[in-house]
């Protein structure tokens, strides 16, 4: 077994609180003249451009901006720019574009289609200046700090705050505004939780389900990923609503499977889907204090559905953290994959 005293990621999951402090400090004025933007323009949709973790931070604000906005959202291809050079009717619309580096040419070249477009476009980038940053109208610094793991943790969380504190200047909503002002701190509490016993139910496995449904979903989808490339487990994200169709046929005994259910209108459906697959058998872990047969994970309700949603990535952050190493790999640097991919 490779032996670590403290890996990247570890010390970048832990930078968390830090990180986000930081941005709300310094990107406040930048998310509150998006915001205003927003606000005169009354989009009549918002289309995102991302990849990787990027586009799973997208969906987690296309959910929050459905929620609190009422406006649809919808993910661009970026290839429809870069490749097929598309001409997309945009006018009416807002782009949200996500890029940790700021520099994928099919991310920069869809947005930069989105601009000229006439959308209003807000570059969510931990990279200051860069050309996505110039592609658009608002670029917004999400101000993480060097990230030097393979697999994004701080940057991914702090492009979903940016989006959020973005959202309440938009929207003007009061609670959420609140609700992200308390991050920071949130953050410092949820990151002390540890999920050793779904460790010990996965450390053996081959495959896995992580379930959510909402925004907690958009964190499924980062979960699983995290699994694949940096533990060697097989992990696949569904959303509550539609595992026990055909995913559920591959449960069985022992078949590990974590859900995540926030505090918001979706947690009774996640906890009945996890009852259901702990009947088959499945060995079942949930954040829900409202689970009989599925087993309960520690979380930290933070007061607002949303920002409860996204706490849950942090704890999971450190399980597969931890999983990686006792599994003999190097979470930092992951078989075959590169920090950035510039993707045509």
């Amino acid at each position: 077994m490779q032996s670590l005293d403290q890996t990247n990621m570890r010390r970048e999951i832990d930078e968390i609180p830090e990180a986000a402090a930081r941005l709300l400090d310094r990107s406040a004025n930048a998310s509150a003249a998006a915001g205003a933007a927003l606000r005169a323009k009354d989009p009549a949709f918002i289309v995102t451009i991302a990849r990787g973790s990027s586009d799973h931070a997208a969906l987690f604000l296309k959910y929050a901006i459905e929620l609190t906005a009422g406006i649809p959202v919808a993910s661009l291809g970026p290839s429809l720019a870069s490749i097929y050079g598309a001409k997309m009717k945009l006018g009416g619309g807002a782009a949200l574009a996500i890029s940790q580096s700021g520099k994928s040419p099919d991310i920069v070249a869809m947005t930069k289609a989105a601009t000229c477009a006439g959308a209003i476009s807000i570059a969510l980038t931990n990279t200051m200046p860069s050309p996505l940053a110039e592609a658009c109208s608002h670029p917004l610094d999400i101000f993480a700090g060097s990230e030097n793991s393979v697999a994004a943790t701080k940057s991914f969380v702090n492009s979903i705050v940016a989006g959020l504190a973005v959202l309440g200047e938009w929207t003007g909503d009061r609670a959420l505004q609140r609700a992200v002002a308390d991050l920071p701190k949130q953050f410092a509490q949820v990151a002390k939780l540890e999920s050793l016993d779904f460790a010990a139910c996965v450390n053996g496995a081959e495959s896995l389900y992580v379930l959510g449904r909402g925004p907690a979903l958009a964190i499924a989808n980062e979960a699983a990923p995290k699994f694949k490339e940096t533990t060697g487990i097989h992990a696949e994200a569904f959303s509550a609503a539609e595992v026990l169709h055909g995913p559920v046929a591959i449960v069985g005994p022992r078949f590990p499977v974590l859900a995540l259910a926030p505090r918001d209108a979706a947690e009774d459906s996640v906890v009945k889907a996890a009852e259901g697959l702990s009947a088959k058998g499945a060995v079942v872990q949930i954040t829900s204090e409202k689970a009989a047969e599925a087993r309960r994970l520690p979380f930290v309700e933070t007061g607002h559905p949303l920002t409860d949603a996204l706490a849950l990535v942090l704890p999971f952050y450190g399980l597969v953290e931890a999983l990686s190493r006792s599994r003999g790999f190097n979470p930092d640097a992951p078989a075959y994959l590169r920090k950035v991919t510039e993707t045509i």
